[in-house]
């Protein structure tokens, strides 16, 4: 069974859904999953350096005390799935474009992904990183076991850049507006950070497609 993961390094949701998706396998232990992690950028316009943390929450959420209520929200459903959140030591929002392009390296190359990505998680939503930066990127990947030097000449090279973008595109061509987004087997989709049972109809589905509704 294959599970395409649709998601941004920034999006709180997809935190969740990590942990979620998790939870739900190991409900299902039977049916062995091989995930794939496809990059899904929530500000493709986002500058390079990106943006102060102020600046981008007046900008989505009109201020600071509709974002207040939203990351609330947020703070007690993770809270509940045993994450802890942190989003007040955030001071810029990052481009999540070498996030992904190192999420990309990392599959390619055999590395333990899904690590990488919860260290990464970890680093922005409870430590407030700043992930969009080279050397953040780097000391995480290393904690992961991959060697920070090859990690930071990597990261300062174009590579897989066009690809992540490719992906990102034919994701929004693909019908996806936001994340998380797990498509299973290429054919069934859970939308958004579902509890685990909302996986297992549709993993049972993948294992007999037969029994999809038409």
């Amino acid at each position: 069974m294959r599970i395409d993961i649709f998601f941004d390094l920034i999006c709180p949701w997809c935190f969740i859904g990590k942990h979620r998706l998790e939870a739900a396998l190991a409900l299902r232990p039977e049916r062995p999953a091989e995930l794939s992690w496809q990059p899904f950028q929530l500000n493709p316009d986002m500058p390079v350096n990106g943006m102060p943390r102020k600046a981008y929450l007046d900008a989505k959420f009109g201020g600071p005390e509709h974002a207040g209520q939203v990351y609330s929200m947020i703070r007690e459903t993770a809270a509940k799935d045993g994450i802890e959140l942190d989003i007040d030591r955030i001071a810029r929002t990052p481009n999540t474009l070498d996030g992904h392009r190192l999420v990309r390296l990392f599959q390619r190359t055999g590395a333990d992904t899904p690590a990488l990505v919860d260290r990464i998680f970890c680093a922005y939503f409870q430590e407030g990183a700043d992930i969009g930066r080279h050397d953040v990127l780097a000391d995480r990947a290393s904690e992961c076991g991959e060697t920070r030097k090859l990690i930071v000449q990597f990261l300062e090279s174009d590579e897989d850049r066009n690809a992540v973008l490719a992906v990102d595109h034919a994701a929004r061509q693909m019908g996806i507006q936001g994340v998380p987004c797990f498509v299973v087997d290429r054919r069934f989709a859970v939308s958004g950070a579902q509890e685990p049972s909302a996986f297992l109809p549709v993993f049972d589905l993948a294992m007999d497609p037969d029994k999809a509704p038409a």
